[in-house]
């Protein structure tokens, strides 16, 4: 057993090469991410609608309906009939993107210090690097890529933009793996 003291070098270092990743996924490499969404043709009508029907910040779902009412026949035409939509609807303001900078560093952080206490609880110091990485990078891949497919399951994000953050927690993963591999104490 590795104690996690011992290994905060390399869940910092991981985090940080991860953060750095993502960056690049997102912002250099706009072919990858930026087809994934579009916008309506009628924005204004819809921005106009969504402002008027919405209580504020939170998730709407259309058609609205409860446990009790789903299976109602006027429920059953709307869902005929479409859209079936899930809206996120945040406040209003000037984007800043710190906030969620800060929050997905933090989360990249947690997924290396969870994978670094996996596998520091699994393997000694002094374990050959391929086995660190394998082990590591089983716990990383859980992290960083499992979490998108719930989103395509419940949520009908399409599955094709799923599997991108699929492929991007794969990468993840991999650089978190080659971290620990890299960095982990030997005795």
């Amino acid at each position: 057993m590795v104690p996690l003291a011992q290994l905060w070098i390399p869940i910092l270092l991981s985090a940080v090469f991860v953060f750095i990743a993502s960056s690049i996924l997102h912002m250099m490499l706009k072919f990858w991410h930026q087809p994934d969404c579009s916008g309506f043709s009628n924005e204004e009508e819809v921005r106009a609608a969504v402002r008027k029907g919405s209580s504020g910040p939170g998730i709407y779902m259309l058609p609205y309906c409860t446990h009790d009412n789903m299976k109602s026949a006027e429920i059953q035409q709307k869902f005929k009939d479409g859209p079936i939509a899930f809206v996120f609807i945040r406040p209003g303001g000037q984007p800043n993107m710190a906030a969620p900078l800060i929050q997905w560093f933090l989360f990249c952080l947690l997924v290396s210090l969870v994978t670094a206490h996996i596998a520091g609880g699994t393997l000694a110091a002094g374990t050959a690097p391929m086995r660190v990485f394998c082990v590591s990078g089983l716990a990383a891949l859980m992290g960083h890529a499992f979490g998108s497919i719930p989103m395509g399951i419940w949520w009908g994000q399409p599955w094709r933009s799923a599997f991108k953050h699929v492929i991007d927690g794969i990468i993840y993963a991999l650089i978190v793996a080659g971290v620990l591999a890299w960095l982990w104490p030997q005795q």
